[in-house]
């Protein structure tokens, strides 16, 4: 397996974050870290998937390499996306995996790939350690919000309800995961004027290294605020509106 990625995205078959199987992975009862193991080795084979055949090669020395994880933890990963027949083991023998769902004509979203790493790892996965539930929040929330991005607008206009409806990720821990994925440069928040209420605020969310310039001030900003702005308006003890 190669680490040096040439393509922008992949393609991540997302039928089963839709069904809400995000919900599935959850912290507690000694399988929060698991979980989190999980989505990290979906990352790499969805990375590794080829676009033609739908299958991936991956050694567990290239699971450990990319995702920065011991092997026991990429094991027991596996084993729940298999469970959760999220990818098969084992199709084309040793060490080769296939996405459900990749060969369907539509139900899949654009995975950034390229801009994720660095020195043949994903760079944000450095900081995971698999202790505590914001980082499997996080991940949660990066692979919702693959599934909603708007190819137009290059962003997931999701609320906060909607949020937690689709991938269990708890109201209120919602804007610690977002502060996770903005700290490491994997998502940026665009703020926007709601229209249903005069003084309301929305948010949509912008995935980096897709389209990078694609975002609201190359597109445009009517309605939608910066972040000073969006602070100023928190402060005010206003909540956010849905879409």
């Amino acid at each position: 397996m190669t680490t040096e990625h040439s393509n922008e995205w992949v393609r991540l078959p997302c039928q089963w974050i839709e069904k809400r199987g995000l919900k599935d992975f959850r912290w507690g009862k000694g399988e929060g870290a698991d979980n989190i193991a999980a989505l990290m080795a979906l990352a790499v084979i969805a990375h590794q998937t080829d676009q033609k055949s739908g299958i991936a090669r991956i050694t567990y020395d290239d699971f450990e390499t990319t995702t920065t994880l011991s092997r026991a933890k990429v094991s027991r990963g596996l084993k729940l996306l298999n469970e959760r027949k999220i990818v098969a083991l084992e199709p084309n023998g040793r060490s080769t995996f296939n996405l459900t769902g990749f060969n369907l004509p539509s139900g899949w979203g654009k995975f950034p790939t390229k801009g994720l790493y660095s020195q043949g790892t994903i760079a944000a996965f450095r900081h995971m350690h698999l202790r505590v539930p914001a980082e499997l929040d996080a991940i949660k929330l990066y692979f919702l919000f693959v599934s909603r991005r708007d190819n137009d607008t290059n962003m997931a206009k999701i609320s906060y309800d909607k949020i937690e409806e689709y991938s269990g990720v708890n109201h209120n821990n919602i804007k610690r995961a977002l502060s996770f994925l903005s700290v490491h440069s994997l998502v940026f928040p665009e703020y926007f004027l709601s229209s249903l209420t005069e003084y309301g605020m929305a948010s949509a969310y912008r995935l980096a290294h897709i389209l990078p310039r694609r975002h609201m001030g190359t597109m445009g900003r009517s309605g939608s605020l910066n972040e000073n702005e969006a602070t100023a308006m928190l402060r005010k003890g206003l909540e956010e509106t849905p879409f």
